[in-house]
């Protein structure tokens, strides 16, 4: 609607600051002006909320729910330990516990607790829960359900049992908490007790066809690998006999694999030891034969003991001659006889010599020969390794073939010795670590708690009731929103008066109603570069929202100024300036329009204001007519020769015609609009009017506002037209 207003400063003079309120207001202070305005309807809500919350409590049955704390632990499956029937998981301990909380909510479950506490045939089960059902099953003969639909109970028997139990788990624990809820304390806890004993047997009941599945599966993994090892072992037998490939028995490697040993490498490997040997006592041989080159060198010579004994004899008697020959001549005969001994000796030690070397040279020649017919038969048995190896490439595969089977035959074997239903029976990761108690008071409904929700919800449904109401009430409640919805500057806001009329309020000076209206002449000497404009009208959307009592009190406060002033009703429709002068109707504005121009008869004073005014005059058929020609225009010419300022109480825009004609003959407008009492868009179709006629609105004001007042009921008809008491508004602000 800016663009319908005229701002103030076109004009040269700044126009009103207007105030921070004016200018934006934070979106808490936008909220909890609506939750100050609407706080009734918030309040009675939260209350309604209550009351409701209140009554379904009291009347909502008592609720029991017991608990039991169970722990699962996480274990291996012992059949699972062999790698080639299932691999054990290590890493998946949130879906292991994940699948323990689906089981406990199984229906398989459910089902079994509902047949083992007899639920399945009991109607006062169902009758508790509220179970009724037209099919069969349900049909009572002789006070007891037919047999036929015992399937069809127990498996709404175990849908009941699961919709009031819940499994709860104690985070970052072993722990489950199993709960159940119902109208009878003792059920409850004898359904949870039943339920945590039930969840064990189911789970040793798995564990025993766990195992029993796992052993009948080795069993059959184990005959079928007895005979792959008996076709692996007679292969290899046959391919052995086929390529008569004969090794030494098999012996036991520390990898588990068998080595057997073949008769060629056993003689290979001796004949190269011999042939080590052989080589070895030649190289010997040999040295001692070329030590022997020399007569007596050779170490055998000097160490043959026969050979020393001649030699000790023959020095002895190499002695004794030696003697001799000190005393005697070689010829002597004693010592030609020793000379003859010593000659035999050496003659002996020669021939003992050349037997030693003798036997060297045979041992040399021996060991060559052995040496050589070992070669040979070492290179002989090389070639027969060869072409055994080649043949036992096809036996190596058979043999690896054999060895792998009888590995996995001996580690099923052993796991089948192992496994077993006691063992499997005996070890269970489920336990009860609390059974559950029959519970001492009901654990629904909680009022307090039924109450703290309704507050919370009646707070919330309040305040989406409030924002509700504030999008659709299209009042105009503040003073900002004069600037804020409507897009005119503030003037000022006048102050509802009650109990006394706005002349009586206006001749005390001590009023509020006064000082509102000195706060408004003030902010319209801002308007005009000549300050508060010399014409002047005063309009509404429609009648009584304040617009002649806003006349009234400007056309005083300018008067009190010390300025000659004219108040002139221009509402010749509905007037009601001459009550407030208290003299007849039957002279003025109509009729100078109607062409006389007489105005100081027109014309009368309000002594106690102090200041003059013209009544409507006599109604005319049509005062649009009237107001269309050029006399307005005049007669506001010819009182500003008298007159300083001219105020005219324009009758309201919607409707009529009026308002804007005047409009266009004075140099501004003051729009009134009632607080709490008239829809925002009408006013801008008000304004919009206005804005056709190219009138110049220096503002608005807002009248009757109630600063306490959140809220005001109103209608809208519309009431104006001929013939209607204007002493009415005379009783209150028009």
């Amino acid at each position: 609607m800016n663009s319908i207003v005229s701002s103030p400063s076109s004009s040269g003079i700044a126009p009103v600051a207007p105030s921070s309120n004016a200018v934006g207001m934070s979106a808490i202070r936008q909220y909890l002006r609506i939750a100050v305005r609407w706080r009734y309807v918030i309040l009675g809500t939260v209350a309604v909320c209550i009351l409701l919350s209140l009554i379904v409590t009291l009347l909502m049955t008592p609720k029991y729910t017991a608990s039991a704390t169970i722990e699962i632990s996480r274990e291996a499956n012992q059949v699972t330990n062999f790698q080639g029937v299932e691999r054990e998981t290590s890493v998946a301990d949130q879906e292991f516990y994940q699948t323990q909380y689906g089981l406990l909510q199984s229906r398989s479950l459910s089902e079994r607790v509902a047949t083992q506490l007899r639920l399945v045939d009991d109607p006062k089960f169902y009758e508790r829960f509220g179970v009724s059902s037209d099919e069969p099953a349900f049909q009572l003969m002789n006070g007891r359900y037919p047999a036929a639909g015992r399937a069809t109970r127990q498996r709404i028997a175990g849908e009941v049992l699961r919709e009031h139990l819940s499994v709860v788990p104690t985070r970052l624990s072993r722990l489950v908490n199993i709960r159940f809820t119902s109208s009878d304390a003792e059920f409850s806890a004898k359904v949870v007790n039943a339920w945590s004993d039930a969840f064990i047997q189911t789970n040793l009941e798995r564990k025993v066809q766990a195992t029993s599945y796992g052993r009948n599966l080795l069993q059959r993994q184990l005959a079928q690998q007895k005979e792959r090892l008996d076709e692996s072992q007679r292969q290899l037998v046959a391919y052995a006999s086929q390529e008569r490939i004969i090794n030494l028995p098999a012996q036991q490697n520390g990898d588990g694999s068998t080595s057997e040993r073949s008769i060629v490498a056993d003689e290979l490997a001796s004949l190269n030891a011999a042939l080590s040997q052989a080589t070895a006592e030649r190289i010997a041989a040999e040295a001692r034969y070329r030590e022997g080159g020399a007569r007596g060198a050779s170490s055998e010579a000097l160490r043959n003991q026969a050979i020393n004994t001649l030699r000790q004899r023959r020095a002895e008697l190499a002695a004794e001659y030696q003697k001799l020959m000190t005393q005697f001549e070689p010829q002597y005969p004693a010592a030609r006889a020793l000379k003859s001994q010593i000659d035999q000796l050496d003659r002996s030690i020669s021939s003992e010599e050349r037997r030693v070397s003798g036997s060297i040279e045979t041992d040399y020649r021996g060991a060559v020969e052995r040496e050589r017919a070992l070669k040979e038969r070492v290179e002989q048995l090389k070639g027969s390794y060869l072409d055994l190896r080649r043949r036992s490439i096809q036996y190596n595969i058979f043999q690896q073939e054999v060895d792998t089977n009888r590995a996995l035959y001996e580690g099923l074997l052993q796991r089948f010795k192992e496994i077993g239903v006691a063992g499997g029976v005996g070890v269970n990761n489920v336990s009860v670590v609390d059974q559950a108690d029959v519970p001492q008071r009901p654990s629904s409904p909680r009022l307090i708690l039924n109450l703290a929700i309704a507050l919370l919800a009646g707070l919330g449904l309040g305040a989406a009731l409030a924002l509700a109401l504030e999008q659709m009430d299209e009042a105009i409640a503040d003073p900002d929103e004069i600037e804020r919805r409507l897009g005119l500057p503030l003037l000022g806001s006048v102050p509802k008066v009650e109990g006394v009329t706005p002349r009586a309020a206006l001749l005390d000076r001590k009023s509020e109603l006064v000082d509102a209206y000195l706060a408004i002449q003030t902010n319209l000497a801002f308007t005009t570069e000549h300050g508060v404009p010399r014409s002047l009208s005063v309009t509404s959307t429609r009648p009584a929202e304040g617009k002649s009592t806003t006349s009234l009190a400007l056309a005083t406060m300018l008067a009190r100024s010390g300025k000659r002033v004219i108040l002139i009703d221009g509402d010749m429709r509905s007037p009601s300036v001459h009550h407030l002068g208290g003299v007849a109707n039957d002279r003025g504005l109509s009729n100078f329009l109607a062409g006389q121009d007489d105005i100081h008869s027109l014309i009368f004073e309000m002594d106690d204001l102090k200041l003059a005014a013209m009544a409507a005059g006599p109604v005319p058929p049509n005062a649009a007519e009237l107001l269309t020609g050029h006399r307005l225009s005049l007669l506001i010419e010819r009182l500003h020769e008298h007159f300083d300022h001219i105020v005219i109480d324009s009758p309201p825009v919607m409707g009529l015609a009026d308002a804007p004609l005047i409009a266009s003959r004075v140099e501004g407008i003051v729009y009134t609009v009632e607080s709490h009492g008239i829809r925002s868009t009408l006013v801008k179709t008000a304004l919009a009017r206005l804005a056709a006629a190219n009138a110049h609105i220096f503002g608005g004001v807002l009248t009757k506002f109630e600063a306490r007042k959140s809220h005001f009921g109103y209608g809208y008809d519309y009431g104006y037209g001929y013939g209607r008491d204007g002493g009415a508004e005379s009783k209150g602000q028009r």
